[in-house]
């Protein structure tokens, strides 16, 4: 398999990496932070400007047709920058359920406004008490005559407080934790009935508990069947995923790298602390576990072209797995390298090692997809055989 990048994707590569280094570093990203909602209008329309917001959409819905390695290029140059615009839950998330489950006159209503910048999405999925289950739902949507009315809570939901539309998860009927009986529904962000907790969360980024009372949306609110659409909620949960082990590997990169520098300029005994060999040993630890964690990234993205469902979710629960762990690892190392320097908020490393200690714990930690793993046809067979 050939793993190099074509001429277009290596341009796209140098588009965004250019794009980002002149407009975010890390003094303009504490004044985007400030900004409603955590993040920048500016930036925003500057990433649509740059055909970014349209990369994955279908030629025909005005789109530029990429596929995940292109998405892929994207999210490992957003992880670098650590930027906190809300790339995920609109364009991989939002126009993920739109691209595999929307009909032509939702595609119609809502591709051209991202693809724009004119309108952002949040996913209201996570309940107080589901964990990682995306089929752990109490929150419902009931039928009523041309129509939904929608009564529940959602938390921790990234971008809530700015989003234009809400992707909600819902259970139009059957228990708690049956996977029949769910459905996903576009509802519009400001719908009578709608009350929101905002607040920021540990990395920077900003997210909102939302609580529905009777709230109202029509029967063309829901994507796909209202009945049966797990395997969808799945599958774009999995393409998520895989966009988060990419945007990862990019902050891994950049933690080493801003880890390696430290390591040159900072003196101990008169000698910068880098020429002492345990803690190159330590940088060179770093390295082999980013390269890890960028293969299994490579492994997931190769897997969105897999036909077999849950062939693709176990390949995605591994590389997820190896990125939770080599996350984690980074993050420590960097600050410990660093010293006490490292917690402040002053110190551009810290920052990095939230963003992968919240990225390690978004759509399952690495437990989570260890049990996956081991749960998988595959490993039953094996284990069988």
């Amino acid at each position: 398999m050939d793993f190099d990048l074509s001429e277009e994707q290596r341009l796209l590569k140098e588009s965004v990496d250019g794009l980002l280094t002149d407009v975010y570093d890390f003094g303009a990203r504490k004044k985007y932070r400030k900004e409603k909602g955590g993040w920048s209008k500016v930036i925003w329309s500057r990433l649509a400007e740059q055909g970014l917001l349209g990369l994955s959409f279908a030629e025909s819905d005005g789109g530029f047709g990429a596929g995940a390695v292109e998405s892929m290029i994207v999210m490992e140059a957003l992880g670098r920058a650590l930027v906190l615009e809300p790339y995920l839950p609109t364009v991989v998330i939002g126009g993920g359920f739109l691209r595999h489950g929307g009909s032509t006159a939702q595609k119609a209503a809502h591709v051209p406004s991202i693809i724009r910048g004119s309108k952002t999405f949040a996913f209201a999925q996570l309940e107080k008490n589901s964990r990682y289950d995306l089929h752990d739902i109490t929150t419902s949507a009931k039928n009523k005559g041309d129509g939904w009315v929608v009564d529940g809570e959602k938390v921790v939901v990234i971008n809530g407080e700015n989003a234009d539309t809400l992707v909600l998860t819902a259970r139009t009927m059957g228990a708690r934790r049956d996977k029949s009986g769910v459905g996903v529904f576009l509802v519009p962000a400001n719908a009578k009935g709608i009350a929101k907790k905002t607040y920021p969360t540990q990395d920077g980024l900003h997210a909102a508990d939302i609580t529905f009372t009777g709230v109202e949306v029509g029967t063309d609110a829901a994507i796909g069947d209202p009945e049966n659409a797990l395997p969808l909620i799945e599958y774009v949960v999995d393409e998520a995923r895989t966009a988060l082990c990419a945007e990862a590997v990019g902050a891994m990169d950049e933690s080493l790298k801003i880890t390696v520098e430290y390591l040159k300029t900072r003196k101990q005994f008169g000698v910068p602390i880098g020429s002492f060999q345990s803690l190159q040993h330590r940088a060179a630890d770093m390295f082999v576990a980013i390269e890890q964690a960028r293969s299994m990234s490579m492994f997931a993205t190769m897997a969105a072209n897999f036909d077999h469902a849950a062939s693709r979710a176990s390949a995605v629960a591994a590389a997820k797995v190896q990125v939770g762990r080599s996350a984690k690892f980074i993050g420590q190392q960097s600050i410990q390298l660093h010293g006490g320097i490292g917690m402040t908020m002053e110190a551009k490393v810290g920052h990095y090692f939230k963003r992968l200690t919240m990225i390690e714990n978004t759509f399952g930690d690495t437990g989570y997809h260890l049990r996956r793993v081991s749960e998988s046809a595959p490993w039953q067979e094996l284990c069988s055989g």
